[in-house]
């Protein structure tokens, strides 16, 4: 896989660049943005994405579509990934905003066979359908539910934001609405209307979707004795209502005595 920079790949004159690197385990690319859209799969560990209008976590063997120039953040948690930039023109049923997507056996060997196309030489009917049918596969895939959306306005914004780089299972709603003066009642209400969800629903997403880059390191018993769980068993039956799967299936590697 090609292994070179944005300034190199951005404005070469081909439709589909793939791009490769290996990150460690707490690297952080900081906000930036490209010209392209952005298919960004990894193969391990866990990537936390970041834009003006949400969070999407991205586990391993999942990818996350990006938005051309849409500025974004990512964190990397011990990370191999296989990138490939699209040309806007090229793929006009890209999604507006982020989306993560489970990438199938398929999927990853066509990511796998496209990633080692050369780009100093023409392509073959070979190439040209490989291409076709790896953006075919991901143009129909359907969402994964690892992302919560921000609220347009603030401050609600600010409160999501916050609690985002710190849940808490001990917040509460009428917490959030005595924080900016307004009840119960019309707080959710406008929570509702700017988000799609209840407030309570939103942190608990949040909350649990903060578990999966913890999850890369520490055990589920500290994961949820780090989130304010009163027990393994609350956190693992709220973990898998919300993401389909228990948390375990989200581990990295394991040490001796895990649970």
């Amino acid at each position: 896989m090609s292994r070179l920079t944005i300034d190199d790949y951005e404005d070469l004159p081909i439709d589909v660049l793939p791009v490769g690197t290996d990150y460690g385990s707490d690297a952080v690319l900081p906000r930036h943005s490209h010209r392209r859209a952005q298919l960004l799969y990894g193969s391990t560990g866990v990537m936390d994405v970041e834009t003006d209008d949400g969070r999407w976590i991205v586990p391993a063997e999942r990818a996350v579509l990006i938005p051309p120039s849409t500025p974004h953040r990512v964190h990397m948690h011990g990370v191999s990934t296989w990138s490939v930039y699209i040309d806007p023109g090229a793929v006009p049923w890209w999604p507006a905003s982020c989306m993560v997507i489970e990438v199938e056996p398929l999927l990853r060997e066509i990511l796998g066979a496209v990633g080692r196309l050369s780009l100093d030489s023409p392509r073959s009917e070979r190439d040209s359908t490989l291409i076709a049918l790896m953006l075919h596969e991901i143009s129909v895939l359907a969402p994964s539910p690892f992302d919560v959306v921000l609220p347009e306005c603030e401050p609600l914004r600010g409160l999501c934001r916050a609690y985002i780089a710190k849940p808490d299972v001990g917040v509460s709603t009428g917490d959030w609405a005595a924080t900016v003066s307004l009840s119960t009642r019309t707080f959710d209400r406008r929570f509702r209307e700017q988000t799609g969800v209840s407030a309570a629903v939103w942190r608990t997403r949040a909350r649990l979707l903060a578990a999966l880059p913890m999850l890369v390191t520490e055990t589920v018993t500290e994961v949820s004795a780090r989130l304010g769980y009163s027990s393994p068993a609350s956190f693992t039956a709220a973990f898998t209502k919300a993401v389909g799967s228990p948390p375990s299936a989200f581990r990295g590697a394991r040490r001796d005595g895990d649970v």
